[in-house]
């Protein structure tokens, strides 16, 4: 996972000094990764010139901010010829229009709500779950989702691809409830009941790690490619 052709290090960038941000670059630094910079936004906003050129030198940024300024961000990396991998929720709306630029551009762009294989199963799992039971008549779901009391967009990006996949399949919306408590990593679950049975998917990441983990992933894998991908083109190439 550490390394690029011709067996070099991978050499990244992180923007964003929060949570994420702090664990990926703990995690790196134990994988043998060539972490070139950990950004803060007192470090990225009022000095786009410097922050470009850090981020020349790195083979893939990981971008881990706010939602006001996801989409800058991400225009820097790709004008400056570096592959993103972001994580950044609560900004949905802008999202395809980044996404259009960056494949208008040539750039490379992996845009994920989370970074854990468990969790982009359950996307998966949802969708199935959803068709298989659309035309069974009396069903209802609903989407609970559980994370610490410090995260400040609800519902999460991942509660909303996961009600998104699950209304693909079953041909119509569900409701969100979002639960902000103690130092909850994230948990979610999807209910779908019936008059005589209930069916619960359910997904807990039980350490930040896992985010890392997959985040760092996800850098290795994009690095060297072109185009707009989500975790699950990762978890399909993994598979395969």
């Amino acid at each position: 996972m550490a390394r690029r052709a011709g067996a070099e290090a991978l050499r990244i960038v992180i923007l964003g000094s929060g949570r994420m941000g702090r664990s990926i670059d703990a995690l790196a630094r134990t994988r043998g990764v060539d972490v070139l910079a950990l950004l803060g936004r007192r470090d990225v906003e009022p000095r786009r010139a410097d922050v470009r050129d850090r981020i020349a030198g790195a083979d893939v940024a990981l971008e881990f901010t706010t939602p006001a300024s996801a989409a800058s961000n991400i225009r820097l990396c790709v004008e400056t010829g570096c592959p993103v991998v972001s994580g950044t929720t609560g900004w949905a709306d802008g999202l395809p229009a980044v996404a259009a630029w960056v494949e208008k551009r040539g750039g490379a762009l992996l845009w994920a709500p989370n970074f854990s294989f468990g969790a982009v199963a359950l996307q998966l799992l949802a969708h199935t779950a959803g068709e298989l039971l659309s035309g069974a008549g009396g069903f209802d779901a609903h989407v609970v989702e559980t994370h610490h009391a410090g995260k400040l967009d609800a519902p999460s990006g991942t509660a909303i691809a996961l009600e998104r996949s699950l209304a693909e399949g079953l041909g119509r919306n569900s409701p969100i409830t979002s639960i902000r408590t103690g130092h909850v990593p994230g948990t979610h679950e999807i209910s779908i009941d019936g008059p005589r049975e209930r069916l619960v998917l359910r997904h807990e990441a039980r350490d930040r790690g896992v985010f890392a983990e997959g985040a760092l992933r996800a850098a290795a894998w994009l690095a060297g490619r072109t185009g707009v991908y989500t975790m699950r083109d990762l978890l399909a190439g993994e598979a395969g």
